[in-house]
């Protein structure tokens, strides 16, 4: 099973065009690149944080529910670390988790440091929450359903605010350039819309997620998978691409954008329910509307089949407080449409949430790129296995942000040892009269071939349909998709959706957020690995297997 792909987004000779050179060059500025900068600057390095879009506008921006860290009397760092490693359902790395979950507490004495505003008890005690998969309430909060939008805040002023780290908004990374399979820089369209190359012997990919790869979606429209594409394309392994989480509960309106609605919700005593009006959850799993993300989210989409409806229901009249006070943001956004969600049941319905496998790394946060280095979301660092735990995303992105803005700020390596790639070549063809790319109508048809097909349940038929639609669009965009940003934002979105099948396809199994209703029952734990290689003419084609979970991984 093969994808085939070109080498490079577009061509150009990088010798006639713009050259920034820095220490360390991170695409991304969510809570992972932010953290990474901040590191890497205190290390003394000069650093280039390049972002899509505004510096402010990441999926951290949008995380609603808050950063989980062993913070409170009774909770423990083993705790945190066996729930994590129970919902990750035997494919996480027990070393990573213990890292990640140890560093918690210094993360959040990190960002308290830099400003930031948690919500607290009245003994001036932070005030934790209790969410899915998690014993104990050690989920750390802002303003109730706000905590990703003032963690962005606190981070992205201080990156703005410091001397050592230049900030590059509204600029498209496009692809990473190689020497010999070293990296030395990464291609992107900057704002004035003209190319220009970021030169850096040490990289960091943190571009977040591809929600938008999916119909219904939490995500905001810049996660769009491009990182996860273009380490793939410079050559990259990409590990567990099939395990993609739905979030339960979006605010389902038609017409509408999905909205998450948080988890916080339910931990506090919000209930499920279906248009007749039961409670389901409390027959689905024994801590109900608390079981883990993938639990939840498949038995609301099994009740929108059963009940032949659009959506269920989530009751908040039996939470523990006023709900409006309690979570001032959802308030505001249901109010908008009528709802006051303190009397009325919120229409709610799953959505494509989180990333979880990605370019995989090593416990340094190496990938297989000499020089590139990957953290947040679109790496598989090992910690979430197959299945995310809430609230811990946040968390994995301070902690091992932080230390991969450390390691690349570690020893030296020359710069252009090996035979540089001046010019960058793209195949495209010359459409004949009147065939013209519909960009708008493929991305939409993709992200609905996603959902149906490729979504909360798989089967081998499905997934090989799916595959051969993916493989047709995506040859037929590579040819004709002209140089501008939606079209890269498709062929990065079709290449992941297409490793995404791939894994899928592969994986006869059900584990964590991957179901196949042909393979229900867990199979031994191995890890997807499709790696790509360079064939002739600058393309890429990528071959699969499964590996055992113990394989040690080193780059180095």
């Amino acid at each position: 099973m093969t994808m085939h792909s070109d080498r490079h987004l577009v061509e150009v000779d990088l010798r006639s065009i713009p050259a920034y050179r820095f220490d360390v060059v991170i695409v991304g500025g969510g809570v992972a690149g932010d953290a990474a900068a901040l590191s890497a600057a205190s290390e003394g390095k000069s650093v280039a944080v390049v972002t899509k879009s505004d510096l402010s506008n990441s999926n951290t921006n949008w995380a609603q529910g808050g950063m989980a860290a062993v913070m409170t009397e009774g909770d423990s760092f083993e705790s945190h670390i066996q729930d994590t490693i129970t919902v990750g359902q035997g494919l996480c790395d027990k070393e990573v988790v213990r890292r990640v979950v140890e560093g918690g507490p210094s993360a959040v004495e990190k960002l308290l440091y830099l400003g930031a505003e948690f919500d607290t008890k009245e003994n001036g005690m932070l005030d934790c929450s209790r969410e899915g998969g998690h014993q104990h309430a050690r989920v750390v909060h802002a303003n109730g359903d706000a905590t990703g939008r003032e963690i962005q805040r606190v981070l992205t002023n201080s990156v703005t605010g410091h001397d050592l780290i230049t900030t590059f908004p509204n600029t498209f990374a496009l692809d990473i350039v190689t020497a010999d399979g070293v990296a030395y820089g990464v291609i992107a369209q900057d704002i004035s819309g003209k190319l220009v190359l970021f030169s850096s012997a040490k990289i960091i990919l943190a571009t977040g997620g591809g929600g938008q790869l999916y119909r219904e979606t939490t995500n905001p429209t810049i996660a769009t998978a491009d990182g996860v594409a273009m380490a793939y394309r410079a050559g990259a392994a990409i590990r567990d691409p099939e395990f993609f989480q739905f979030h339960p509960t979006c605010l389902y309106i038609a017409g509408a954008a999905r909205v998450l609605i948080s988890e916080i919700v339910r931990g506090h005593g919000g209930v499920l329910r279906n248009k007749m009006g039961d409670r389901f959850m409390d027959q689905s799993h024994p801590d109900a509307e608390l079981a883990p993300r993938d639990v939840v989210s498949r038995a609301v989409f099994r009740q929108m089949i059963e009940t032949n409806d659009t959506n269920v229901y989530l009751d908040l009249s039996c939470v523990d407080g006023d709900p409006h006070k309690l979570f001032p943001g959802i308030s505001k956004m249901c109010g908008f449409f009528g709802i006051d969600i303190a009397k009325n049941y919120v229409p709610v319905r799953p959505g494509a949430h989180y990333m979880i496998g990605g370019i995989q790394v090593d416990s340094e946060a190496r990938t297989s790129i000499p020089g590139v280095w990957a953290v947040g979301e679109c790496a598989s660092s090992g910690l979430h296995g197959a299945n995310r735990m809430g609230s811990n995303s946040l968390l994995e992105g301070m902690v091992l942000g932080r230390a991969a803005g450390i390691a690349v700020s570690q020893g030296t390596r020359e710069r252009h040892r090996h035979r540089p790639e001046r010019i960058l070549r793209r195949k495209l063809d010359e459409a004949p009269q009147g065939i013209e790319l519909g960009i708008a109508d493929l991305i939409y048809s993709m992200k609905s071939l996603m959902w149906r097909q490729v979504g909360l349940e798989r089967e081998e038929n499905s997934l090989t349909e799916a595959q051969e639609h993916l493989s047709f669009w995506f040859d037929a965009v590579m040819r004709l998709a002209p140089a501008e940003a939606r079209a890269w934002e498709l062929v990065n979105m079709l290449t992941v959706a297409n490793l995404t099948t791939m894994g899928a396809k592969e994986r006869r199994e059900s584990r964590g957020v991957h179901f196949r209703t042909d393979f229900k029952e867990l199979a031994e734990p191995k890890h997807t690995i499709i790696t790509p290689c360079e064939m002739e003419d600058h393309c890429v084609e990528g071959s699969i297997t499964q590996v055992d979970i113990e394989t040690p991984l080193t780059y180095g």
